[in-house]
This record gives structure tokens, sequence and C-alpha cells, in this order.
């Protein structure tokens, strides 16, 4: 049975293949369009699902959506109708949008299929899923357990913001729902806004800037913005937000509850308190998760979790959950957002519609690594007609010689095998660095990504190594879990250092690794195996072999406001934009130093930095 799961016209737009059970295929449209967090139907991700399933879209069984519009356009109505007259003017221009498009998602999604060719479609193969169960399905299903408590948190799908679920075996059980207009994710989309970022995208710029600040106004937001009870219950208070009806996430009581109003990112610098802000919203946010957790854990008895939903990605309340130990094992699917919805989209329509089985055991994710890959001769091919000079070595070679170049401490790009799919590089689309090296990560962020110098990096470690460096021993394969930097480690602070406030605390080593401890001495995780990826385990144990240290810098293949890298001419105009210094392609090697100059691109002067 082929199901292709979509997930579209909302934000970060996606398509799945699941082939008889089996993710085939995964990828958002972002990344062969180079519109970051695209929201166009993806006909480009769709397009490259068909090919690798080497199928048309008529051999398809089923196109499955990932969410429900009518339901949604229910929600939209009564939230309208309940703060009438109130929020008239974003009323007035979202209902032409769905009016004229939304609402008759099923004909427009059908048209869209149609107009692509390579084979007809029907219309009666299309399916619509909850968006909840679909981020559920996408977590669950391909986890390794055959049972587990599901955790989904997010802004907001139909109605549910927060659920959980049991899932077993093939079936998947939603039995109890947060809703709209109460929502964690949107709590913490609030202090996106307010703080300066862009909402939808800028959340993970909050959980990196938040340990710069201190937490102290953790109490005025559960007094005044969020209740919770003691088994994770929770509700808004709505007076301070505008989300409902308005066209911004908080409105003027919100302001004068923080004593300013939001910051112009334009016109305005962070400062110690835009940090304090950050602090605080995640701290809360923790606690949230944290009792939501305890509270299904002693109502299921369940030993454990499966987590999805855009709050999922936040790798530090990952991290505070595993360390309470609630959970013998928590599972979070990579593409935990929106896009992978689509995943979770078709394996519903599979497990649950069908009815068919489901072998548990196993990540069937496989290490996220769904998207496309390059033949040898089609990278060589590609590189030669973009003008790059490079050498072809074997294998070996090609991993001798970039483990030098990071040994050296140069910048290296990293394009190998398939494409990753999520927000996460994890050795495929990657650009890497010497954890070692103290001016590793301001070098990356503002020579090589053109991003907040505050912007913390994460580590590849082999998964045999990890305990050695931090306070963990588990699998991390796809860097959404936080932990700290074991003690021994650690170096020491001065008294003048300790005094230190805000991004002042950057410049501080903080470790051996000073390049990937962030400065409240935790790292975000990713581990290595060989049997998942066996030529980015080969390059770290060559790096270690030189070093005696078994990690890297790992961070995503892209300069700030792109998509990470796709194809081998991305790589290459990534390569001559920025201060990489080597990049290794398949079994080509690249210098700077022997391109031509005339290719090099300027990015720096497009980017303003704090």
């Amino acid at each position: 049975m082929r199901i292709l799961g979509l997930s579209a016209l909302y934000h970060d737009s996606a398509a799945a293949l699941v082939v008889d059970g089996e993710i085939v295929a995964a990828a958002q449209e972002e990344r062969f369009t180079r519109r970051k967090h695209d929201d166009r139907f993806p006909q480009n991700a769709i397009a490259y699902c068909l090919e690798e399933g080497g199928i048309s879209l008529s051999d398809l069984d089923h196109v499955v959506f990932y969410d429900k519009p009518f339901l949604k356009f229910e929600r939209l109505l009564e939230t309208y109708v309940a703060f009438a007259p109130k929020g008239f003017r974003s009323f007035r221009i979202a209902l032409p949008l769905w009016l004229r498009e939304k609402l008759f998602q099923k004909d427009l999604l059908a048209g869209e299929l149609k107009g692509m060719g390579g084979g007809t479609f029907e219309a009666s193969k299309l399916l619509f899923t909850e968006h909840h169960l679909s981020h559920a399905a996408s977590a669950f299903f391909p986890s390794p357990f055959e049972e587990a408590l599901v955790l989904t948190l997010d802004g907001v799908g139909e109605w549910a913001t927060t659920s959980a679920a049991i899932g077993k075996g093939n079936q998947l059980d939603i039995f109890k729902e947060v809703h709209f207009p109460h929502s964690l994710g949107l709590l913490y989309s609030a202090f996106t806004y307010y703080t300066g970022f862009k909402v939808n995208s800028g959340e993970y710029k909050v959980m990196g800037l938040a340990p710069y600040g201190e937490p102290r106004f953790v109490q005025t937001i559960l007094d005044h913005l969020i209740d919770v009870k003691e088994d994770g219950s929770y509700r808004l208070n709505l007076d301070y937000f505008d989300y409902c009806t308005g066209l911004t996430m908080t409105n003027s009581r919100f302001d004068a509850l923080f004593g300013a109003p939001p910051r112009r990112p334009d016109k305005e610098v962070l400062t110690p308190f835009h940090m304090d802000l950050a602090a605080s919203v995640q701290k809360v946010t923790e606690i949230v998760v944290e009792k939501l957790a305890r509270g299904l854990q002693k109502e299921t008895g369940q030993r454990k979790l499966c987590m999805a939903g855009g709050v999922a990605l936040n790798c530090v309340a990952n991290g505070v959950l595993h360390r309470l130990g609630l959970f013998d094992d928590i599972y979070v699917q990579p593409a935990a957002g929106d896009a992978g919805g689509a995943v979770g989209a078709a394996l519903a329509a599979y497990h649950i519609h069908h009815g068919k089985p489901r072998t548990s055991g196993k990540d069937r994710m496989r290490g996220a690594y769904l998207g496309p890959v390059f033949a040898q001769a089609d990278i060589e091919r590609r590189l030669t007609e973009a003008g790059a000079v490079f050498e072809v070595l074997d294998e070996d070679t090609l991993v001798d010689e970039t483990a030098r170049a990071l040994a050296d401490e140069k910048a290296v790009g990293w394009f190998q095998g398939r494409m990753e799919f999520g927000p996460r590089a994890l050795g495929g689309r990657s650009i890497l660095g010497d954890p070692r090296s103290p001016t590793m990560q301001k070098t990356l962020n503002l020579k090589v990504k053109y991003r907040e110098s505050f912007r913390p990096f994460a580590p590849s470690v082999l998964r045999e190594h990890v305990a050695d460096y931090f306070e963990y021993d588990a699998d991390s394969p796809y860097m959404l879990m936080v932990a700290p930097v074991v003690e021994s480690r650690r170096r020491p602070m001065t008294a003048e250092q300790e005094a230190l406030f805000g991004i002042e605390k950057l410049n501080v080593p903080r470790s051996d690794i000073p390049a990937v401890t962030h400065v409240d001495y935790s790292a975000r995780l990713q581990t290595v195996t060989a049997d998942v990826a066996p030529r980015y385990h080969a390059l770290i144990s060559r790096f270690r072999d030189l070093t005696g240290c078994p990690l890297v810098v790992n961070t995503s293949f892209n300069v700030r406001g792109e998509p990470i890298v796709c194809t081998p001419e991305d790589a290459f105009r990534c390569f001559m934009g920025t201060d990489i210094e080597v990049l290794a392609v398949g079994n080509c090697l690249l210098r700077k130093e022997r391109q031509d100059p005339a290719l090099k691109l300027n990015y720096e002067t497009a980017f303003e930095l704090d």
C-alpha cells in the first residue's frame, strides 16, 4: 500500500511517502524552493517522494492531509463570535482567504495534484486526519515502543493545543486535550513576538537566549498569564493577549505588566531585560511540561513517552524530562513541528484507517535521513557546472583530510548521503568545527552563519563516548535533548567571570569543549552510531584519533534566513559566500584557496548582526 502524506498551506509544507508501513521518503518544500518555512503546496517535495519511491500519482492508494480545514474554520468562526465585535479587522482579513481557498481545500489539493502530471489522480483517494492525531502518529508509530504515552504540544491545530494519547500496537487513543485559546505554544510565541523575534520560527532563538538571563518574571507569568494546576492542566488569562482576534500576539496590558512595548528588532538591541523574559518563559514552559508529564504518568502508569508538536522541539524542556526519570525512555519525533505531520498523516491512514499491523522494536525514522541523495557522478557534474575546483578522493582519504582540517580549527562543510527531514542537520547537511576551540562559536556565528552571536552550537558525539563528556548516557540521535557537561570537563569560573551578565558571558570558556558548552554548562546532544551514519561516525572517530576528542561542532549547512542546503550547487554557493574553508561533497573535497575568487558571494552585507 502506497500512501502520500501532506502538510501544507499554513507553514513548513512537506510531503512523506509511506509504502507498506515503511517511511520511504520525506522532505520539506523549503529545501527545494529556497524559501524558508515555505507554506505553499509542496509540489517539489511530492515530486521527490514519488521519484524516490519509483511511482507516479496514479500508483498511490491515498493522499492524506494532516489536518481538517472545516474544523479549523469552525474554530475561527466561534472565536470571532465569542469576542465580537472585537476583532472585526482581523476577521475581515481572514474570511476572504478562507472562503476563496482554505474552506475548499479538498478541491484545491485535488486540483494541485492533478496539475502535477506524471499520472492521474482521483479525488476520492484524498483523506484528512486531525492535526493532533497526525502529530501523535508521527511520534508513536515510528518509535521503537509497542506501547507508550504520547504527548503533543503546539500552538494550535483545529481546536487542540495540548493532547495526550495512548499508543498501543497499531492504535492511538487520544484521551485528554487542552483547547484553543489556551495554549502553551502560543504563550511561548507571545514572548517570541514580545522579545522581537518572528513567531513560528524564532522560538528556538528565545530558548537559546534564555541561559543568558535570570528567570525573574516566572512568578509574574504564573500570577497573571497562566494558571497551572498540579496535574499540568492550564488556562491562559486572555486579557493580556491579542492573538484570538487581533493582528499581534500581545496587547497594551501585556506591555504594562512588563513595563515596556515589544522590542523592535530593526531598532532595538537585545538587553538583559529581554534575556530575563526569555529565561522566565522558558522556565514556565519547563514547569508546565513537568507537571503534565507527572500527572499523565501517574494517571496512565506508562513507562515510555513519545512527543511531537512544535513545543517538543524545546530540547531544554526535553532534557528536564529525561533527568526526572519519570519514564524509562523518551522518543521525540525529529520533525516534531508541522512538517512532521506529513509523516504522521500517512502512518495514521495506514495503521488506524486501514488497520494494518505495526512492527515495533526499531526506530523507523532511519536517523531522519529521508531526503534526496546524489550519486557521485551527478555530484561531480553539478560542481563542475557551478565552476567549482575539487579533487576526488576515496572514502578513507576524504575522511582523513576532513578530520585534519577540523583539527586545524577550520570550518568544514559536510554534504553526505541523504538530506535530513526536520529542522536539525544531523551529519548529512552540516557545517562542522573543532569543539575545543574557544573562538569557534563566534567564528561560526558571525563569519559563517551570519546570525546572532548568542546562538549556541550542538555537539555530535560518538554514542560510545557520550557519558565521558555529558551527564547523559542514552541515545539522542536527533539533537533533541539538552544535558549538562560533566563536572570533570568544566572549567571553574573566577569571581570576576561570575559577575558578568548577559552577552558578556559568551566569551568565557566554560569547559574542555567551549564551542559547544552553553553559558549554563549545557549542550544539545546528537549521539552518532556507525549503523545509522557510517561515514559521519568514521569522520568523528578519525577526529578522535587525531585529537583525543570524540565529538565535533555540528550546525546546519545554511546561513541566516535560508533553508538548509539541498543540492551540491546549494552547498557550493554557501561555501563561496561564507568563511567555510573546506567542503566535502560526496567524495569531492574542495578547498577555499583553490576556488575562482570571481565566484565569491557576499552574504555578510545582507545581514545586520546583533
